[in-house]
């Protein structure tokens, strides 16, 4: 969650493909993030997890925490864009088919209050974080890819394989053949 504009900013400009990206509709709020684990999608998170991610923009909202209901926005990281000319934190869309909302979140003090005791605050090295994220994600892409090289070697040698033997190429060459003419006995020798 970002602290303030700048630091909303940063967590723009260094997310990650995972990330959901979480706001109070129409007012100012926090930046929430919630970063998903690979093979999750903005559809697979579990109704309690969204909750408190509502909760946290709605409480972190200077307005949106003195209205009795808000609205939430939250769409993919992907899927935020900045333009020149745009304050800090501020952001659009790229596609409003991404957006998906929660509608009339209203302060639920038991969720604020669980949050509030397990709060952690850190210094986090976005720039580090999201540049370490991606050497390892090139490194996977790389060892896929010489995996799929060394699989598409195999399957050519064993196709090239079963070519020859359809073929006889392997059993017609020059060593394995042989001339009835060199081993003829000549009739008038033979007595």
């Amino acid at each position: 969650m970002g602290i303030d504009k700048y630091e909303n900013e940063e967590l723009i400009k260094y997310g990650w493909p995972e990330d959901i990206w979480f706001h109070v509709d129409n007012l100012s709020s926090a930046h929430v993030y919630l970063r998903l684990k690979k093979g999750e999608n903005i559809d697979t998170i579990p109704q309690n997890v969204l909750e408190d991610c509502c909760q946290l923009v709605k409480q972190n909202s200077i307005q949106g925490c003195k209205e009795p209901a808000v609205n939430i926005v939250y769409t993919p990281w992907a899927n935020l864009k900045k333009t020149a000319g745009m304050e800090p934190g501020q952001v659009d869309y790229h596609s409003d088919a991404q957006i998906k909302y929660v509608r009339n979140v209203r302060k639920q003090n038991n969720v604020i209050n669980r949050i509030e005791k397990t709060k952690e605050k850190r210094e986090v090295a976005l720039k580090e974080e999201r540049e370490q994220r991606d050497r390892e994600e090139r490194h996977e892409k790389r060892v896929k890819l010489e995996e799929q090289k060394k699989a598409d070697k195999l399957a050519q040698e064993e196709k090239q394989k079963q070519l020859d033997i359809k073929h006889y190429t392997t059993i017609m060459t020059k060593e394995n053949m042989t001339s009835n003419k060199m081993n003829m006995v000549d009739d008038d020798d033979f007595m």
